[in-house]
This record gives C-alpha cells, structure tokens and sequence, in this order.
C-alpha cells in the first residue's frame, strides 16, 4: 500500500525534542528527521516532496531565517516554515511576521497546540500566503503628511520646555528611564517603536499577567448565563465533523477556536484590548501626566517621523493586535494610526466602553477618514484632555 501521508521535515539535533514532535505528529504525517540544515538540502535533491518544514533554532540562527530566505529563494515559500525556539519575545514576534514565518513555538511544546496549529498550517499555508488583499494598503495623503510633518514639529519646538519639566519629576520619583517605548502595531500591521514618557515603575510588563482579572473589558462583558468555552481545541462545527479545528488563534497558554470566539464575542473572557482602572503599576507622576494626557507627547516624534498621523487609530501592543484577525475586525489597520482619534473623543474616560464598542468606532474611521474629518477630530480633542477617567 502506498503511504499517502503528507511530508514534514524536522531539522533538529535535540533528541528530546524530535520525540516531543514525533509523539504529536506521527500518526498525521511521514516524518523524515535530519540533524541540521545541510542534511536536510542534500535531501532536496532527490525530489521529495515536503509539506512543511519545521526547524529548532533561533530566528537569528542558521537554522532560522537564514535557511528560510534561501529555501524561500528556491521557490519553497509556498511550503509553512515553522520554527522551534527556547523562548519567544515580542522583537522575534516581529522578525518572525516580517519574514513570513508560518509559526514560531516555544520548547517544551505545548503539543495539542502544536499539533493542531501544524494540520491548519499544512492545509491552508499556501492559499493564505498567494491570497490578494481584501483591502489596498493605506497610502497617506499629501496633505495630511504635510500637515503632520508641520504640527508636530512646530508642538515639540513649543512643548520643550514642558518635555524637560515631566522628565525631571520621572526622574525624581523613581529610577529607570525618562522614556518609555514599546513595539505596537500601526497601519497595514506595521511594526515600530512607540514612544511615551514612563508613567509606571519599571517592570511593569511582567505584571500584566498578574492584573488580568482587574481588565475593565473583561468586566464589561461578564453574563449571568453560563458562555460557551471557546478554549477547547474544537469548535461544535468541527467537532462534529470529526476534523481538526481550521481557524485556531493561539495565546501562550491555550487554543482558541476563532469562529466561536467571533460569534460569542459578548461572552469572551479573554478581551483584546486592555484597561485597568486604578492601576497599581503607575507612580504618581505617571497618574498626573497620564490624567493630562501628557505622557503621550513623544509620540509627536513618532508621527515627525512618519509612523503614526496626528489623527488615526491607536496603534495597539504585539498581544492585542494579534488577535485581531477577522476580516471586520482587522478593517482598523487599514488607516493611519495616530496619537488621537475617533474613539478617544466619543468615548474616553467612560467606563462602559466595551470592546466592540471601541472596535466599531476605529472601523468607522477607517471607513469613512479624510483630512478634513481629521481636523474636526483635532478640535473635539482638547475637552477629552480634560477628562477625569483614568484611561
């Protein structure tokens, strides 16, 4: 009988590690195991057909991007690179999405998540990667270049003083840096570092986790009835059909069926976007200038330099963009990203803003953004700084 399962090569040297794969893919595809990347080349040669190829190795190591622009240069792109790594940052989140990498995992394998992700990538990898733009990317106007350029040049000239006032009173308060920059996500899912003054102590990335059950949107959308769980790694749909879940997003810790999470929204415990009222992370220099907001001021170096537009949608952190994957949703990204917009002045300092709430508007501004639309936004601006929530 001739074995009709699909190829995968896995290129690894850690004996461990190749069991772990093995005892997660075995029984769905031939395996073929090869200690490094030469090995797996001289295997190129004589005319196997691989579905898929999956690397230990760092994204900077030979094994990484390096093999996979030169199997990429062969006319093998169309194949899901995936690779296995000892820890995942946001910086490789960016290398990774930035060179079309499939998927990137962390060891030890979480294995019913690697196997699922494994099946969908093989699938569906090659109609994902050659599939048109549903929308065309976002070209910023003349003028409203011109008019940032302007704008936030003439405000960081005028606001200097008060950029040296604020970093004094950082300084004074407690240690580390004046500014603050986090990688986040604009328009067309470019990445860039953006920059605030810091309002919280250092370390306070590391203590999200910790405050996730204080998140305002997770609050917003608590329901007496019991919500479907949508962790499992089957949807209803799937399950019934017996097949693998074919729209998993994936967390650092579970499986979550895209579909049923669209469809229960309201009942989803695990929000997108993230608010903490009262926030024990910001000192009490940060909880002034963030009341003002004052701490979003170096972002007018951003939009000098032309990652952000005065008026857009926020650009949003690594953890919260990519969950936003759907169609609708993903609608957002197809505008400028900015330091103000439609949102912040319909919504800000109001505690019931949900989630969809916020979606919606920024969807609405891309739909329907123009400069002059832009300078209305401006105006209605300047009452939201004066807001008293604490956003």
């Amino acid at each position: 009988m001739v074995n009709k399962l699909k190829k995968i090569a896995v290129i690894t040297r850690d004996e461990a590690l190749a069991l772990q794969v093995k005892v997660a893919l075995e029984d769905l595809f031939e395996l073929l195991f090869f200690n490094n990347g030469q090995a797996f080349n001289d295997s190129l040669k004589s005319e196997i057909v691989f579905n898929a190829i999956i690397s230990a190795d760092e994204l900077n190591g030979s094994g990484g991007i390096a093999l996979h622009d030169y199997l990429t240069s062969f006319g093998y792109g169309l194949i899901p690179f995936i690779v296995l790594m000892d820890q995942i940052d946001d910086e490789d989140r960016k290398l990774a999405m930035e060179d079309h990498i499939a998927e990137i995992f962390s060891k030890p394998l979480n294995t019913k998540a690697f196997r699922i992700r494994v099946t969908y990538l093989v699938e569906n990898w090659a109609a994902k990667i050659s599939q048109p733009l549903i929308h065309p990317p976002y070209k910023i106007q003349q003028v409203k270049r011109i008019f940032d350029i302007t704008f936030s040049g003439l405000a960081i000239l005028l606001l200097s003083p008060i950029f040296v006032i604020i970093a004094l009173l950082i300084r004074l308060e407690s240690k580390g840096p004046v500014f603050y920059y986090s990688l986040r996500v604009g328009t067309g899912y470019k990445i860039f570092k953006f920059y605030k003054f810091r309002s919280m102590y250092t370390g306070a990335e590391a203590r999200l986790k910790d405050l996730s059950h204080l998140n305002q949107y997770n609050e917003s959308k608590a329901c007496n009835e019991a919500s479907p769980d949508v962790s499992v790694a089957l949807c209803g749909f799937c399950r019934k059909t017996g097949s693998a879940c074919q729209n998993p997003l994936y967390t650092d810790d579970r499986v979550v069926c895209e579909y049923l999470s669209s469809k229960q929204n309201e009942h989803s415990a695990n929000a997108a976007f993230i608010k903490i009222k009262n926030d024990p992370r910001i000192t009490r220099v940060g909880n002034c200038i963030r009341n003002a907001s004052l701490d979003e001021l170096p972002q007018l170096w951003n939009v000098f330099t032309g990652d952000m537009s005065i008026v857009g949608n926020r650009p949003l952190p690594l953890y919260e963009a990519e969950k936003i994957t759907t169609d609708q949703s993903a609608l957002r990204f197809m505008a400028p990203a900015g330091i103000t917009g439609l949102w912040q002045v319909e919504k800000r300092g109001r505690e019931e803003m949900s989630e969809q709430e916020r979606l919606n508007l920024d969807n609405d501004y891309a739909k329907n953004h123009s400069f002059i639309n832009d300078i209305k936004l401006i105006v209605r601006t300047f009452p939201a700084l004066f807001q008293t929530g604490n956003v």
